[in-house]
């Protein structure tokens, strides 16, 4: 491979600043509906007793769980020493830190009182999953700033296998993390499950590469600069291979729930007769999110066209947040039995009563604001600092790359 050479993003253009502010004002948005919730309490938005997760979780996890994906592509860099993904890796560590940040501000908004997490991050009950979260997303922050530093200073470039090789492992920690919120809650029949672990690490790389897919098609064509048939055939193609891996992971898991006696009820409710969350489901997660990208992906014909990646990625961020949807939401929604093998008389517990839930226009700003604030501080660092490589053309990124 040729010597690759960074500069930022260059040149005043209106469009630019004209997505700054589009992206600012989005994110002012989010803040007057974070402080209207503040202000008035949550009974104004559509999380009841019953639903206390909301869409501003639906947009925090899977942003926290796209940030882990996004680091990936400086992992198959460093770590398995792909030079083809070496350009690369500078911007995938900064989407890293970006989503990171916009999925942790919606969850620190969302809270009734934001001011006493200092009391979570300074008193851990190691006992919680919550605890070690907190503990695995500020380690986030640290070990990816100290890679991207590594990365960008060329005289700390020796350590960058070492550097990438521990980013890895603490992205795989923190997504098992993430995923295990979930997992060890037993007494949710949606969630209790240890497949749901090792699930969402796979989301996380298709979600992760589908936004640095979009990003980088973006900058690179914003910018002016060369993005060759090598780099961009490579990235689709990988990312067709991690949207079938999660497509994968999703039959099994459900498979295995239908295998189980007890989880017929919840399978039953997402499959077949769950309303919104079963068309989400089917429409959103299957067909839009997961079987019109792999068909873009893979063929030889559709692939090719730039205009149809960039729909089948959009596509994945849309299936994502359906799949998240489905999982948090409809995952509460889903009715527990306090009392199995009892006859209840009368309960105030909704005891099998499928919980109602329709998110408020305050939530749905709030979980914007955490994507806008995850691009506007890309497009800012990308401004300011050499994270873009001058050129992706085939002749630089492939050192076997023949001319015809």
């Amino acid at each position: 491979m040729a010597n690759i050479h960074y500069r930022p993003f260059e040149g005043c253009t209106t469009g630019f600043y004209g997505v700054l502010a589009v992206l600012a004002g989005v994110l002012l948005a989010a803040l007057g509906a974070a402080w209207y919730m503040e202000h008035n309490g949550h009974w104004v938005t559509g999380m009841t007793n019953q639903v206390i997760w909301g869409t501003p979780h639906v947009f925090a996890v899977f942003l926290i769980v796209a940030a882990s994906g996004a680091l990936n592509v400086a992992s198959i860099s460093s770590v398995f020493g792909r030079a083809l993904y070496k350009p690369l890796s500078r911007l995938s560590g900064l989407l890293a830190v970006a989503l990171l940040a916009g999925g942790l501000m919606v969850l620190v908004l969302d809270l009734g009182r934001p001011d006493r997490l200092i009391v979570a991050m300074t008193y851990y009950n190691f006992k919680s999953i919550f605890a070690w979260n907190i503990f695995l997303y500020v380690g986030f922050f640290a070990v990816v700033i100290v890679y991207l530093w590594v990365m960008m200073e060329r005289r700390m470039n020796i350590y960058s296998k070492s550097a990438g090789t521990f980013a890895f492992i603490w992205r795989l920690i923190l997504t098992t993390g993430t995923g295990s919120i979930f997992g060890f809650l037993v007494a949710r029949d949606a969630y209790n499950s240890a497949l749901l672990a090792p699930m969402f690490i796979v989301f996380s790389f298709a979600y992760g590469l589908a936004i640095y897919l979009l990003v980088l098609m973006a900058a690179m064509k914003g910018a002016s600069r060369d993005l060759g048939d090598v780099v961009f055939t490579r990235l689709r193609r990988l990312l067709g291979v991690f949207i079938a891996g999660s497509f994968y992971f999703v039959l099994v898991y459900h498979l295995t729930n239908l295998y189980i006696t007890q989880r017929h009820g919840i399978e039953a409710f997402v499959l077949l007769d769950g309303g919104i969350y079963t068309k989400m489901f089917w429409i959103g997660q299957m067909l839009l999110g997961s079987l019109i990208p792999m068909v873009i992906c893979f063929h030889s014909g559709l692939g090719k066209s730039r205009s149809l990646v960039a729909l089948a990625c959009l596509l994945v961020v849309i299936g994502g947040l359906a799949q998240m949807y489905v999982t948090i939401i409809g995952g509460q929604a889903f009715p527990m039995q306090l009392l199995p093998d009892k006859t209840l008389v009368s309960s105030g517990f909704f005891d099998g009563v499928v919980a109602g839930y329709r998110p408020s226009l305050p939530e749905i700003l709030l979980g914007v604001g955490g994507v806008a604030i995850a691009l506007l501080l890309t497009a800012v660092a990308v401004r300011a600092l050499p994270f873009l490589p001058e050129s992706l053309s085939d002749t630089v990124a492939d050192p076997h790359h023949k001319t015809t």
